[in-house]
């Protein structure tokens, strides 16, 4: 029987870019059952309570083998619901996101070629939300941080390594600073790194590290760079910004047994129903939850369409120096997906 994904349509440009991704699903046709479900921010202002997902989203992401996720809009608003993707993320344990960077082909580079992955732990850090207002002019949070999660995440970001050969792991920390929590980091990532003969690993402070990824950011090619939850959700922002579009740029979600794929980039809710946001990120973030899915021939002809449309420049979004529309580049790039799973 085939696997079963579901898909949050989300808020601001979400839905279009919903619509983006299954249109290049379709054209590919994989042995995986869609299941559009409802969660976010738009949602919520409608229906109220104390999530931003239904009951009925929740009992279908129990059931299905993964989901795909368009960006969701997170109101700093006090009192307003944990986000979308934290919520998904604490209750799967998917404690490691993984956003590949990397230039393509036909897009302008102020930096040159570059391909690299960010590993961040997802479940805990600041993220943890345990934080007190102790009087109307004192607030604190705490950051938590286990063995246990700093040693999964860490055996995340060694095999994507070993995966391709890379020989390095890059670890960002404060630890002159918070001693005990990047203490129990830094032990942890040793500790995995013994399980990874000819891998090694470097640390670097986190303030040290934005600075060199702007100014030799091509150091880190061939990397993995992995940290905890609130320094890697800077620093993988950052790095998107050293290649074209924030547009381009995909992630993973995963746990031991249950993944979440979503764009890096938000909701841009003043984009929306114009038909104008680069819809790459949401379909490679499809494209790879097809590979996790097992269907690898289908994600593969996507990752390659996306290539190949990018490289010959005639469909591009505004991001991209181009003039077409969402849509439009969605079905050049589900065209060329088709012709090159025919091949």
């Amino acid at each position: 029987m085939g696997k079963k994904a579901a898909i949050i349509k989300g808020d601001g440009v979400g839905p279009e870019l919903t619509a983006c991704a299954l249109k290049v699903l379709e054209a590919v046709n994989p042995d995986v059952e869609i299941l559009p479900v409802e969660a976010g921010y738009e949602w919520w202002l409608q229906h109220g309570g104390s999530s931003f997902i239904p009951p009925e989203t929740w009992k279908i992401l129990e059931e299905v083998n993964a989901v795909l996720k368009a960006p969701c809009t997170t109101p700093p608003d006090p009192g307003a619901p944990r986000s979308v993707a934290v919520t998904i993320r604490q209750r799967f344990d998917l404690y490691a996101n993984i956003r590949p960077i990397k230039t393509y082909k036909g897009l302008p580079s102020m930096y040159g070629d570059l391909d690299f992955i960010c590993v961040r732990e997802t479940t805990e850090g600041l993220y943890s939300g345990i934080e007190h207002r102790l009087a109307p002019d004192v607030a604190i949070a705490v950051r938590k941080i286990t063995r246990r999660q700093s040693e999964r995440v860490a055996r995340k970001a060694f095999s994507m390594a070993k995966e391709r050969e890379w020989n390095k792991v890059i670890v960002v920390t404060k630890r002159n600073i918070m001693r005990e929590c990047d203490g129990i980091f830094i032990e942890s990532v040793d500790r995995v790194s013994k399980e990874f003969p000819g891998i090694t690993y470097e640390e670097y402070f986190i303030d040290n590290m934005a600075q060199q990824l702007v100014k030799n950011p091509d150091r880190f090619n061939h990397n993995v760079i992995l940290g905890t939850n609130l320094f890697m959700d800077i620093i993988s922002e950052e790095a998107s910004g050293l290649v074209a579009s924030i547009g381009m740029i995909y992630s993973g979600n995963f746990g031991d047994n249950y993944a979440m794929f979503e764009p890096a980039h938000g909701s841009a809710p003043k984009y929306k129903g114009q038909d104008k946001v680069n819809p790459t990120a949401m379909i490679l973030s499809a494209a790879w939850m097809l590979e996790y899915l097992g269907e690898k021939e289908e994600a593969n002809s996507i990752f390659r369409a996306v290539e190949e449309v990018i490289a010959e420049g005639k469909v591009l979004t505004y991001d991209l120096r181009g003039n077409a529309k969402s849509s439009e580049m969605a079905a050049a790039i589900a065209q060329k997906a088709a012709q090159l799973l025919k091949r």
